[in-house]
């Protein structure tokens, strides 16, 4: 695996300069920190102090820096990078970069209603590279296929080695610590030094019975129980770039009541896999998978969509839910959450990052394909 260079990114910046063309605006000042590591590369530790990068119809882009960043800012391939003192300053560093460009008819990413109102700068709230970042280019997927791989080892190392913590009396954390320390270590080796920069990660989360019914459970120094459910949940990074893999497991065994809502969420994940097609719309992929928990019987259950996109950000537009009518294209990226929440008794979700393609979509994660509910069986 390799960074995105220079040449992706000068592709990110024609793309941008052609959309500029079409909307009439002379340029666009990016300030969302997503955004400004789309056209530049450059990525940072965010503060109080505003980067900007701003893209031109034609010509060049500009790296606007605080002058603390002077240095980092260098290693990225723009040319043109332009330092302030420091935040908020005597003028402030958002105004001083409308400054610096000159330009009227800008489009601006992000402005807070405060800043708006006090600099009144000739700027036009603009979301064409968020849009832009809706198809993945082939570079981007790589990395996100990659992530997933790594998301999906996470969960087979739950699947190998939970029911020997739990049989020892190991709790939610020291599931989560193991899982997360072997692939950790995994990353480590494969992708070496890029591992040291910021944008290569795994995260998660692993919570058990009846705390199984909250979504965004917390693991907790919890033993998990014969016949519960435990839910793991992992995110992976890798060059920036987001992936989600997730499975609920059952300790020891499972009853049939239980069994069967496994099963009825894996219909529901495959449901939003065959809705996954071209021309479809964001909203009637989630109806066509929940209509498969509402069917089963379990419509008093769901609590949350059934996706959201996914790229430089864990969660970014378009979404999966009711209200989006956006189209889908080739290369757009959405997580996939069947969920089934019982309150005070226990809850289920999965999770699959899914790509939409031509012919229907890939699923760079494999694990739950691989793993049907009747194998996800920690055996004590």
């Amino acid at each position: 695996m390799m960074p995105l260079g220079e040449a992706f990114y000068r592709g990110r910046v024609a793309a941008i300069q052609a959309a500029l063309a079409a909307e009439s605006l002379a340029g666009i000042l990016l300030l969302d920190a997503p955004n400004v590591i789309y056209a530049s590369g450059f990525s940072h530790i965010a503060s109080e102090r505003p980067v900007g990068c701003y893209v031109p119809q034609t010509g060049e882009p500009v790296l606007f820096v605080p002058l603390l960043e002077q240095e980092n800012a260098a290693g990225c391939w723009v040319g043109d990078i332009r330092c302030y003192f420091e935040y908020p300053g005597e003028l402030h560093p958002v105004a001083w970069m409308l400054q610096e460009i000159g330009a009227r008819r800008i489009g601006i990413d992000r402005l807070s209603l405060e800043l708006a109102q006090r600099l009144k700068p000739d700027c036009l709230p603009c979301d064409l590279v968020n849009r832009l970042r809706w198809v993945k280019q082939p570079e981007e997927l790589a990395q996100i296929e990659k992530a997933a791989q790594y998301a999906d080892f996470c969960l087979e190392c739950v699947l190998a080695g939970a029911g020997d913590i739990i049989r020892g009396g190991g709790t939610e954390l020291d599931i989560l610590r193991a899982c997360l320390g072997d692939t950790l270590a995994k990353m480590q080796k494969e992708i070496g030094e890029q591992f040291m920069l910021r944008g290569a990660a795994v995260v998660g989360t692993v919570h058990s019975g009846p705390r199984a019914a909250l979504p965004h459970g917390k693991p907790m120094a919890r033993v998990p129980q014969l016949g519960e459910p435990l839910i793991a949940g992992i995110g992976a990074s890798v060059a920036g770039y987001h992936a989600e893999s997730g499975a609920t497991f059952v300790v020891g065994d499972a009853d049939d009541e239980l069994m069967r809502a496994l099963q009825t969420a894996d219909a529901c994940r495959l449901a939003a896999i065959d809705a996954l097609q071209i021309g479809a719309t964001c909203q009637s992929v989630n109806r066509a998978a929940l209509d498969v928990l509402r069917a089963g019987g379990y419509g008093d259950f769901i609590r949350h969509r059934i996706g959201h996109g996914m790229g430089l950000e864990g969660h970014e537009s378009p979404w999966l839910a009711p209200g989006d009518n956006t189209n889908l294209q080739a290369n757009m990226v959405f997580s996939n959450e069947p969920g089934i929440y019982r309150p005070g008794r226990d809850g289920i979700r999965l999770i699959d990052s899914m790509i939409v393609r031509e012919g229907g979509a890939f699923v760079p994660s494999r694990f739950l394909g691989l793993h049907p509910p009747e194998h996800r069986v920690l055996a004590l």
